[in-house]
């Protein structure tokens, strides 16, 4: 029996309902994340962060081989088959499996490679979590083919509330690293107990050949692009904690997950939404790039003036919020921003090609992107924790925009018009900067303390961005409305049709 794509009718309302779903969802993940963040900053040292960063870096692996890429592959599909479903599922679970072996193996030589004998305990911890998660990569996949966002959000912000608590908890109790490890384990646990509480598929003893052959086709490319970007992802880290020391890593890592951690959270979803509209509209570039530009200016709304305005008050955020112990993080807080705008930006790219079956494409710009990058952090290292940092803006100023070409020529459309559809959004944005700027200058003159000047120039910032981007980005504004008006309606209306409790019979008010 094969399930087809869902027809395009209705698409737009789903991909609407799915993006309110995700924003609103990446609020309360966002919020825990932070409470996480800020609480676990003042509780840890910044050696603590370092050693589990340093563990965090083969633990993230997850994330390249879990399901080998073939969850990809199913939401891409017109059509499935049980075979294909069951042989994605056990392949997943196989993988999950060995790698939670590897992991556990090279836990003892990782941490003879860094001279940090506690990073061994970490990194076995850690390494559950590859089976863990592998038992629901393909649970989550047929989710998202059949664009049920209202469930797999449920499941995200369960688990990133469930993850909330453990950290705190384990890091109250034990003041030390073992805190990031249990926020991550409880994180994949919940999330993938839930998802099989979900979704109603169940695996069956079966594990098809053809349907192997078919799948990997496709998933190949991704494959060897997944495992290029974790190589770069985590050369940065491997070099600092190997040559600057596990504090550096602390301050780099914590930068690190202030700047783009919650960028890639947000854009996350969007692209959970969109790949599988895509993968409906493959036919139709013309379509898809009409979304990609409503995309891309969505995402520009929330990461230009919110980095913009970070890198002006970064030195007051990382004594007011973090501590004064972090303050060599706030010069990489500034220069990291840039790569966060960046990345938020591109992280469409990916899912328009997978689309369209551009997966070679993708795997080929991996491989300049990972050189680039690797590259700069050889060169950046001579410098030091700032001068890697430096060299991820550098080389993502200069390597980012083949993407977007590329990205541009597969849907036949021009590479600027993603580009000018965020002039608005900019011009606000540098307009923001400016008073912002000003203000914290005055205040800083008159000797006004860190927490008010923060306060003061965040309200300025929004004070000023949200009229002038009205003006110069109406576009992104309308596309708002566009999402929220339709939902909105959509609940109200369902309010107005639902009986009033003292109206049905037997339950007639007194008197």
């Amino acid at each position: 029996m094969t399930d087809s794509a869902q027809p395009s009718t209705g698409m737009r309302s789903r991909v609407l309902k799915g993006l309110a779903w995700t924003g609103g969802s990446q609020v309360v993940m966002q919020f825990f994340r932070m409470v996480v963040a800020v609480v676990l900053a003042r509780l840890l040292a910044p050696e603590d962060y370092g050693l589990a960063a340093i563990a965090l870096v083969f633990s993230s692996l997850v994330l390249v081989f879990s399901d080998l890429s073939i969850g990809a592959a199913l939401i891409q599909r017109k059509t499935l088959t049980e075979d294909d479903r069951s042989t994605a599922f056990w392949l997943a679970v196989g993988a999950g499996v060995v790698f939670t072996v590897g992991g556990i193996a090279i836990a003892g030589p990782m941490s003879d490679f860094y001279g940090e004998p506690q990073v061994a305990s970490l990194c076995i911890a850690l390494s559950l979590s590859f089976v863990i998660t592998s038992l629901a990569t393909t649970h989550e996949a047929l989710l998202l083919r059949d664009m049920q966002f209202a469930k797999t959000e449920r499941r995200i912000m369960a688990a990133t509330a469930a993850g909330a608590v453990a950290g705190i908890v384990v890091g109250v109790q034990t003041r030390d690293a073992w805190a990031i490890i249990a926020q991550e384990i409880a994180t994949v646990t919940v999330s993938t107990l839930l998802l099989w509480k979900l979704s109603p598929w169940r695996p069956r003893l079966r594990f098809s050949r053809s349907s192997l052959r078919s799948l990997a086709g496709f998933s190949l490319p991704l494959i060897g692009h997944r495992f290029l970007y974790y190589v770069h992802r985590n050369a940065d880290n491997i070099l600092i904690g190997r040559f600057v020391g596990a504090a550096a890593l602390g301050a780099y890592t914590l930068a690190y997950n202030i700047m783009l951690v919650p960028f890639s959270r947000i854009a996350g979803p969007v692209q959970r939404v969109l790949a599988p509209a895509f993968a409906r509209m493959q036919d139709e570039p013309h379509r898809i790039g009409d979304a990609w530009v409503r995309a891309v200016r969505l995402l520009g709304l929330v990461a230009i003036p919110s980095l913009t305005g970070l890198i002006v008050v970064a030195p007051d955020f990382v004594r007011v919020v973090l501590g004064p112990k972090w303050a060599p993080a706030a010069v990489l807080i500034q220069i990291l921003a840039v790569v966060g705008m960046i990345q938020a930006l591109q992280s469409i790219s990916t899912d328009i090609l997978q689309a369209r079956g551009r997966t070679g494409t993708i795997f080929r710009f991996t491989l300049l992107f990972s050189a680039a990058h690797i590259l700069g952090f050889v060169i950046g290292l001579q410098w030091g924790v700032t001068g890697v940092a430096a060299a991820y803006a550098i080389s993502s100023v200069l390597v980012e925009p083949v993407y977007l070409v590329l990205t541009a020529r597969s849907i036949d459309v021009s590479p600027w018009r993603p580009v000018l559809a965020l002039r608005g959004i900019v011009e606000a944005s540098v307009v923001m900067a400016a008073a912002v700027w000003a203000l914290r200058a005055g205040l800083l003159d008159v000797g006004v303390p860190a927490l008010p000047r923060l306060v003061l120039c965040t309200l300025a910032g929004i004070a000023v961005f949200v009229p002038v981007s009205l003006w110069r980005a109406r576009a992104v504004w309308d596309d708002i409305r566009g999402i929220v008006g339709p939902v909105v309606s959509g609940r109200l209306g369902r309010l107005r049709r639902r009986p009033v409790p003292y109206l049905q019979p037997g339950l007639e008010p007194d008197g």
